[in-house]
């Protein structure tokens, strides 16, 4: 059975599921805080780092002063409605992509939702499963990859089921560490600096310091390296890390 969010936003409905973690950083912008904090249980069990704003007026600010992967928009806010904040946000060049997730389910208001600059519209009640997957599919068009497997080398991740290969052997990584590797993946061939994978790994409240990017490549490298005849995880002194491309 999925995991519904069901009726009204004043009546959310979670079961229990495993933990994750992916390289995606969300802003979820809806003033029920129930709903908030259910939904946002449910999306960072299953590995999303997550900032939240109430109404439209620090949802605006938040998304113009943070560099957000996608955006979770509910329409009917407090202070500056939903469309406003797409609307402004367009004209202003911010990128992000936006999922609006709201109770008006009118074609009218869906047509335009998208016609604003919304990527991606889902009504409530919904399935935490559609929710997550729209989410996936949105971070792949991001990064202009349609195929959920990617494959470097003789490496393999499996971005729907978090599963890792090389070289045809599975490898078990810590929630964090699969964040790190599908990142670096995601980007592979060019640096990524620390600053980048802190941004896109660690929400607001995150208490860690900046160093614990250092310590997670080490023990990513000991996992995916280690006992494999060609690096894969290279440093680049000064600059930040790369996971080597197809050329080399």
């Amino acid at each position: 059975m999925g995991r519904e969010f069901v009726g009204t936003p004043s009546h959310p409905r979670l079961s229990p599921f495993s933990a994750r973690r992916c390289d995606v950083r969300i802003l979820l912008i809806e003033d029920h805080k129930p709903l908030v904090r259910a939904l946002k249980q449910g999306l960072e069990e299953e590995g999303f780092a997550v900032d939240v704003a109430y109404d439209g007026e620090e949802g605006g600010y938040k998304g113009e002063t943070a560099n957000y992967d996608v955006i979770i928009l509910d329409l009917m806010l407090p202070k500056v409605d939903g469309l406003s904040l797409l609307q402004r946000w367009r004209r202003n060049g911010i990128k992000s992509h936006v999922l609006v997730l709201t109770a008006r389910g009118g074609i009218e208001d869906k047509v335009r939702g998208l016609d604003l600059g919304a990527d991606d519209y889902l009504t409530k009640p919904f399935e935490l499963e559609e929710l997550l997957a729209r989410l996936r599919a949105l971070i792949r068009r991001g990064h202009e990859v349609k195929d959920p497997v990617l494959r470097i080398h003789d490496l393999e991740i499996d971005t729907s089921s978090r599963n890792v290969r090389r070289g045809g052997q599975a490898i078990h990584l810590t929630p964090r560490e699969y964040a790190l590797l599908e990142f670096l993946a995601f980007h592979r061939g060019r640096v990524v600096s620390r600053s980048m994978i802190w941004e896109h790994l660690y929400d607001e409240q995150d208490e860690n310091t900046s160093n614990v990017v250092d310590v997670y490549i080490r023990h990513l490298r000991n996992k995916i390296d280690k006992g494999y005849g060609e690096p894969l995880i290279l440093t680049r002194w000064g600059e930040g890390y790369l996971l080597k491309g197809e050329g080399g």
